[in-house]
């Protein structure tokens, strides 16, 4: 396969896709929407997966596992929630194949092995892990249940993408009891500053905190709090959502507790997660025409060392040279690669470490051993530096940090030039059109007008930002009193 790239600017969506596949993170499977996530792309998901579960430890949390398969009944009794996933679940309703009689050498759904009860595969877990919890607490003293379990869940989307959309995907999903409602909002609250704080300090995407419209909410939820991204083709990424669950799940499932003063309560819930989803953003947020751009923090190779020789004993010199300083880099928690492959050219070995956006490239050869040199190429900017071999180390600890900040202040860049503030419809159109990005703009705070707007111009309202400050204008769309502004945009 070529390993050449469409370029974004002549066709983005080609441009993920073929980067995907190219830069050996995903590939689409035998099964229509899902996709098999390869070492390199699941490497990626791994140091994300270490991160966030020891941001959710620190915060209390504890991990459990619940069963994919929800009983139908079970799935109903929060009636919001069902009606909001029920267009997308798989479900089981057999247990057993047998040889098919008219077709010799295949099989068949055994028409005798009807399950009882239909099984949905889990869109979500509330409704198995509500229906535990209620075993799990009786007392104040049980509160608050503080679990998250890292699965995988399935949604029947028509239109899949990979990592951006696929009908079974991996995520985490955080389930939360709580004894009051302040408590409840607080943790959801709280997660949503997990979520922000891990996308921007390692995934070096900034993001945007509010909260969503009442109709772009979680099925289920009185609230829900998101962070939204911007990607370099001018549209938003929903990165991680929490939800405030009021007591609608305790209700449904029964789940109550007796507080200190004896009273029988419900109580008070909360949900949130991230998932692979995420990866697709770390993708459109830093990569360009050549390959993958990884911030540092979460590149599966920070490093990958580069050996130019002629001969297995210049070779030999080379790793001699090299040996101490591969495992100083290690000893400091830096992952490097030393590449000593024969089979390929180093220019071929360049161009494959561009396209897998390993942050640093160090290249060695005969010249650089009298020296006592190496050259030292960061892939986010290409440049190139000649470094004396005893300041390699400290060189290289300081330019992976360099590049993390650096990523990050591009992306934050990109950003503010495309978030924009409208106080007409024609404006607003006009953005949305040719500008991209987010649209800061007055709205009346009803649905009609949000669908009429998705209908007009295809943004949404992403969310109503937390820092929103009162403001006195009037709808973008209807000219209704409006007191704050929301962010609009198109969006994955």
């Amino acid at each position: 396969m070529s390993k050449h790239l469409t370029k974004r600017a002549e066709d983005y969506s080609k441009w993920y896709n073929e980067l995907i596949v190219k830069a050996d993170l995903a590939e689409n499977s035998a099964v229509r929407g899902c996709m098999v996530i390869k070492p390199y792309g699941f490497a990626i998901w791994e140091k994300m997966q270490a991160e966030l579960d020891r941001m959710f430890k620190e915060t209390g949390h504890q991990n459990a596992y619940f069963p994919l398969l929800v009983p139908k009944s079970l799935f109903e009794a929060e009636e919001k929630n069902a009606e909001g996933f029920a267009k997308e679940c798989a479900v089981v309703t057999h247990y057993r194949l047998e040889t098919d009689p008219d077709n010799e050498g295949k099989l068949r759904v055994d028409p005798e092995a009807k399950l009882q009860e239909e099984l949905i595969i889990r869109p979500t877990s509330e409704a198995i892990i509500w229906n535990t919890y209620k075993g799990w607490i009786q007392s104040h003293r049980d509160l608050p249940l503080l679990i998250n379990q890292w699965a995988n869940v399935m949604r029947w989307e028509m239109r899949t993408r990979p990592f951006l959309r696929t009908a079974e995907f991996l995520w985490q999903e955080g389930h939360t009891a709580h004894a009051t409602k302040e408590e409840a909002l607080a943790e959801a609250k709280q997660m949503q500053e997990v979520y922000a704080t891990f996308a921007e300090d390692f995934m070096a995407m900034p993001v945007i905190k509010g909260a969503k419209s009442e109709s772009e909410r979680f099925a289920g939820a009185d609230e829900t709090y998101t962070i939204e991204a911007l990607m370099q083709d001018g549209k938003a990424l929903q990165a991680g959502t929490s939800h405030f669950l009021g007591q609608n799940f305790a209700k449904a499932f029964d789940v109550k507790y007796t507080s200190k003063e004896g009273k029988l309560e419900h109580v008070w819930a909360t949900s949130w997660g991230v998932s692979t989803r995420l990866i697709g953003g770390l993708i459109m947020t830093h990569s360009d025409d050549a390959g993958l751009v990884l911030p540092p923090k979460l590149a599966p190779i920070q490093v990958v060392i580069v050996p130019i020789y002629k001969g297995e004993d210049q070779l030999n010199a080379i790793f001699d040279k090299i040996r101490p300083i591969l495992q100083e880099l290690k000893s400091k928690g830096i992952s490097v690669k030393f590449d000593d492959r024969d089979t390929m050219r180093p220019g071929a070995k360049f161009a494959e470490y561009e396209l897998k956006g390993v942050p640093v490239r160090v290249a060695i050869g005969k010249r650089d051993l009298e020296n006592g040199t190496a050259e030292v190429a960061r892939r986010d900017t290409f440049e190139k530096q000649t470094v004396n071999q005893d300041d390699l180390i400290t060189y290289i600890e300081d330019l992976l940090e360099n590049i993390q900040n650096s990523l990050f202040t591009k992306a934050v860049s990109y950003r503010e030039a495309h978030l924009t503030k409208v106080d007409t419809f024609e404006e607003f159109k006009d953005v949305i059109e040719n500008k991209g990005g987010f649209v800061s703009a007055h709205w009346d705070g009803t649905e009609e007008t949000e669908d009429k707007i998705k209908e007009l111009t295809k943004a949404t309202i992403r969310c109503i930002p937390n820092n929103a400050i009162n403001e006195v204008g009037k709808c973008v769309f209807t000219g209704k009193e409006s007191t704050k502004r929301v962010l609009f945009a198109k969006a994955y």
